[in-house]
Formats: C-alpha cells, structure tokens, sequence
C-alpha cells in the first residue's frame, strides 16, 4: 500500500492529533479513491477494470512464470487482483474457463499498464499456452442511475 493511503482525510487528522497512529477502521484499497468527485474529474476517478476470460490450460512453467510476475507489471499503475485463481458459478449461458480481473484508480492508467513495456514482455508467457479475451473497461462513477440509460433507449425507440 502507498504511503499515505486510506481513510480520506486520516493524515491531515493525525498531524492535528485528533486520531490515534492506527485505526480500528477498515483500510480501503490502495486502487480506489473515494473522495466526492469534482464535477469535471468524476471519469478520471472511475476505477476501470481489465478483465480476462481465459480458457482451461495444462500446467506449464511458463504459466507458472507469468503468474509470479504479473503483479509487478500492474502495482505500478495502481492495478490489484480483483479476481484470480478462484470458482465461479455459470447461473446463465456458458462460461467455460477462469476469469481474471484486475482493477485501476482509471482508464489510463490500465491502457498505461497495458501499453507499458513490462506487460507485453510476459504477455507471451500466457498467450502461447491458454487462449482467452481480455478487455479493459472503465466502471460507472458513484452515484451511476441505470434510468437515464433506459430512458435514452425508449427515446430511441421508434414510435408507435
């Protein structure tokens, strides 16, 4: 975790001496900021996932490999695992493999980790024995209200 991170406002508050060194409060994650957006940075502060639908491989060293040094081509960029190594439940359609998902603090900074020289030096590693589709995707800011999305496609809709 970066020095400095957790509770919003936490540092300024220790430096007056009005919170003890450690909290009882849980810390938040180092990829997410949840200050209150400002009008005309709420998309820069939207968390962004890259997402990995990957299919059933057999063991390989180089699987092992990528897998030991993924980590270090997304810390800098603020990525965590989300989702890695873990069960999930089909309850619609198909869904055959494992799914990977790392988050961001945002959009560029996974195209950032994405484009970045360390990521596509392993990417290799992966690609050559587990075939899948990855795809970065930036998630909805707080407060995100699904009507408004849903009165724009009735809008769309041609009329009766």
């Amino acid at each position: 975790m970066r020095s400095g991170a957790g509770r919003v406002g936490e540092r300024r508050s220790r430096r007056a001496g009005r919170l003890p060194l450690t909290s009882s409060l849980p810390r938040r994650p180092a990829c997410h900021d949840h200050r209150r957006p400002r009008r005309n940075d709420r998309k820069a502060l939207m968390t962004a996932y890259a997402i990995a639908h990957l299919q059933d491989a057999a063991p390989h060293p180089e699987i092992a490999e990528y897998i030991e040094r993924i980590t270090g081509t997304f810390e800098p960029f603020g990525g965590r695992f989300l989702v890695h190594a873990t069960q999930h439940e089909v309850k619609e359609g198909r869904w055959p493999g494992n799914v990977v998902v790392i988050g961001f603090p945002g959009i560029d900074r996974a195209r950032a980790w994405w484009d970045s020289p360390a990521y596509p030096e392993i990417a290799p590693l992966r690609a050559r024995h587990i075939e899948g589709d990855i795809i970065l995707v930036e998630g909805v800011p707080d407060g995100y209200d699904p009507t408004s999305t849903a009165r724009a496609m009735r809008d769309a809709l041609p009329a009766d």
